[in-house]
C-alpha cells in the first residue's frame, strides 16, 4: 500500500539494518503523503511533469517532508541523472566538477538533475555560478532549503528557478506514515490512543521524525507492554519544538505574538508566548518586544500599558526563569486587552518624514535664545511670549519654521485616554484661535 517512505532496499539483512525511515521511503510520486498540492492528480509537480518541461526549481520546507525524496523520484519520473551534493559539505570547486560532469553526459544525449541540499548555505559567489549552467541547460536544478528563499538566496537564481513550498505533515499524514510502517514491521505500535495521537503531535510535522520515534517506542517496549502518554514522553524524552532563533521560525512567532496583542486576542497571544518560551527563545527580547507593542499599538490609549511593560521587564531581571515568565504573560494579557492606537506612532513617522524632507529649516527667531549681542540684532528671542506668564498658562504663539507652516501629524483616536487627549487638544486649539484673533 502507498506510503511516504515505502520499501526499498536489496536484501532483508541490509534492509533490517537501515532506519525505518530510510526502508520506508517512497518508490513512486503518487506515493508520497502529505504534498497533495504538489504530487496529486492536480498537483504543481503532476502538471510539470504532464507537460515534459520540467525547468529548475527549489523545494522549501520544514525537515522530513520529502524535499529530498521528490528529488530524486522526479529524476526518474523525468529520465534525468540524479546527482546530489549538500551546500555544508561543498564548495566552487566541487561545483565546477559537477557542471563538468554535467555537461560530459549532456554531450552523451543524458541529462542531470542535480540536487543540491541545504542551498540556502551556499554564499552568493558560490549561488551566482549555477546561474550559467541553468540557463544553457546544462543542469536542472533541484535546490532543498528549510528557510525562506527569499531571504536566503539571491534575486538572480530565484529568477531563473520555480518555488515549490512543501507543507509539515498534518496529523493524517502522520496518522498513515504509522500505520505504513506497522504493516512494514508485521506488529502494531505499543501505544494507546493517547499515547498514539501525543507521538503524532511530537513529530512536529516531520515524518521521518515520526518514523524515527516510533522505531525508538519499538525498541524500548517489553512483551505486551503498552506505553501510555506519560511514559512515552519519558521513553523518547521530548523533541525540541522546530523553531531557530536565528531563522525564520523566531522571526514567524514573534511575529505571531505581536499581532496578536495587536488584535486584542489574549489567548492566541498566549499561546505564542508559551511556544516562544518552551523554544527557549531569549525571555529579555520578548519583553523588549512587549515594550514596543505599548508604545507602538497602544500608546496614549493607555498610557499605563509602557508602565506595565517595563514593569514585567524588570519583573523577569529580577525573578529569573521559570517565575518570572509569568510577568511577561501577565503583560501579554494587559497589552491585549488594553485600548488599541497607533496615533502617536503614526504621528512620529509623519514627523520624521517631514523633518527629512524639509531640511535644515529655521525655527521662528522668536522661539531661540539670543546669548550674544549680535543674535539680539538679529531678532533671536525678540516677541517671545512666557507662557507661564499668559492666562492659563498658554500663549497661543507660533512654534513652526515659516516655509512649513503650521502642520498636523498627531490624530488621536476616540478610544481609552486618547480620548481625554483629544478634548485637550480640541481645547488648545480653540484657545490658541482666540490667542490669535481667529487665525489659523
Amino acid at each position: 500500500m502507498p506510503d511516504l517512505f515505502s520499501p526499498a532496499g536489496p536484501a532483508p539483512d541490509a534492509d533490517l539494518a537501515r532506519p525505518l525511515a530510510d526502508r520506508l521511503r517512497p518508490k513512486a510520486l503518487a506515493e508520497v503523503v502529505g504534498q497533495d498540492h504538489l504530487v496529486g492528480p492536480d498537483g504543481a509537480l503532476t502538471r510539470l511533469i504532464a507537460s515534459g518541461s520540467l525547468g529548475s526549481l527549489v523545494f522549501w520546507g520544514p525537515p522530513g517532508t520529502g524535499k529530498t525524496t521528490v528529488a530524486r523520484l522526479l529524476a526518474g519520473e523525468t529520465a534525468l541523472d540524479f546527482v546530489q551534493i549538500s551546500a555544508i559539505f561543498s564548495g566552487v570547486a566541487d561545483l565546477k566538477k559537477v557542471f563538468e560532469a554535467a555537461r560530459q553526459r549532456r554531450a552523451m544525449g543524458r541529462g542531470m538533475l542535480l540536487f543540491v541540499d541545504e542551498i540556502h548555505r551556499f554564499n552568493r559567489a558560490q549561488l551566482d555560478a549555477f546561474l550559467p549552467v541553468m540557463e544553457d541547460g546544462t543542469i536542472t536544478l533541484v535546490g532543498a532549503t528549510t528557510e525562506n528563499p527569499s531571504f536566503e538566496l539571491n534575486a538572480a537564481l530565484l529568477s531563473r528557478a520555480r518555488v515549490l513550498t512543501f507543507r509539515s505533515l498534518d496529523e493524517t499524514a502522520i496518522e498513515r506514515l504509522l500505520a505504513r510502517a506497522e504493516e512494514a514491521q508485521g506488529r502494531a505500535l505499543p501505544l494507546d490512543a493517547d499515547a498514539r495521537a501525543a507521538l503524532a503531535r511530537m513529530a512536529d510535522g516531520d515524518g521521518r521524525a515520526a518514523l524515527t520515534l516510533a522505531e525508538e517506542v519499538w525498541r524500548s517496549a517489553r512483551e505486551g507492554e503498552v506505553f501510555d502518554t506519560k511514559t512515552l514522553v519519558e521513553i523518547v524524552q521530548r523533541r525540541a519544538p522546530l523553531y531557530d532563533k536565528g531563522q525564520e521560525g523566531h522571526y514567524n512567532l514573534i511575529s505571531a505574538l505581536h499581532k496578536t496583542v495587536r488584535g486584542s486576542d489574549p489567548d492566541a497571544a498566549l499561546y505564542y508566548l508559551a511556544r516562544m518560551l518552551d523554544a527557549g527563545e531569549d525571555r529579555l527580547f520578548i519583553a523588549r518586544r512587549l515594550v514596543r507593542m505599548a508604545v507602538e499599538d497602544i500608546g496614549l490609549a493607555d498610557p499605563q500599558a509602557l508602565a506595565v511593560a517595563n514593569a514585567a521587564k524588570d519583573a523577569f531581571d529580577f525573578l529569573g526563569s521559570p517565575e518570572g515568565e509569568l510577568a511577561l504573560a501577565q503583560a501579554t494579557v494587559y497589552l491585549a486587552t488594553a485600548p488599541k492606537s497607533n496615533a502617536v506612532y503614526g504621528a512620529w513617522k509623519a514627523a520624521m518624514r517631514a523633518a527629512k524632507e524639509h531640511g535644515s529649516l529655521m525655527p521662528p527667531k522668536t522661539i531661540l535664545n539670543a546669548p550674544t549681542k549680535l543674535m539680539k540684532s538679529e531678532g533671536y528671542g525678540a516677541g517671545y511670549a512666557y507662557d507661564h506668564d499668559a492666562p492659563d498658562a498658554f500663549s497661543g504663539q507660533d512654534y513652526w519654521p515659516e516655509t512649513l507652516g503650521r502642520q498636523r501629524f498627531y490624530e488621536p483616536v476616540d478610544r481609552g485616554f486618547e480620548r481625554e487627549v483629544r478634548k485637550r487638544l480640541d481645547w488648545w486649539e480653540k484657545l490658541r484661535r482666540e490667542r490669535r484673533g481667529g487665525s489659523g
